[in-house]
């Protein structure tokens, strides 16, 4: 089939929050740089997910590049709801505090990002959410990032 040649796709993380600041992560295959001047960066978040209501009412998300050895974390964050379950405590995942924007960081990715939504359109059934980076960490440590290289496999480049 034609889609399967998609792979290998970036898998990302997206961490968003509620008014509270409770947070929430999900994986993502659909997403994209989107400009250098300014930066800015998009997801593609169904409509029925809880992602997709945190993000639209706080207009934030912190995009994360997980590690190769966060692979069952990534598995986790894709397969269960945030309305349900707290992500961050059922994956031993780190929160740690953003700059600019509400939702944290996760301290085991490789790269993360903070974003304010510039600008959203309605695809089908998802919406693609345009961030803006306002600050972008690079983990120090040299780890390689986590690959969907099809067929239920992952692997790291």
């Amino acid at each position: 089939e034609a889609w399967a040649r998609k792979y290998p796709e970036r898998t990302v993380l997206a961490v968003s929050a509620d008014k509270d600041r409770k947070a929430n992560i999900i994986t993502l295959g659909w997403n994209m740089p989107t400009s250098s001047r300014p930066p800015m960066a998009a997801i593609s978040v169904g409509l029925t997910r809880y992602s997709h209501q945190l993000i639209s009412e706080g207009g934030e998300f912190v995009l994360c590049f997980p590690s190769e050895d966060m692979e069952a974390a990534v598995r986790y964050c894709g397969t269960h709801s945030g309305r349900e379950v707290d992500k961050f405590k059922e994956t031993g995942l780190t929160p740690l505090p953003a700059k600019y924007v509400k939702p944290p960081l996760i301290g085991e990715c490789v790269v993360n990002m903070e974003c304010r939504v510039v600008g959203q359109l309605r695809t089908g059934d998802h919406t693609i959410f345009v961030g803006e980076i306002l600050a972008a960490y690079l983990s120090e440590e040299k780890k390689k990032v986590l690959f969907n290289l099809g067929n239920d496999k992952f692997g790291g480049f």
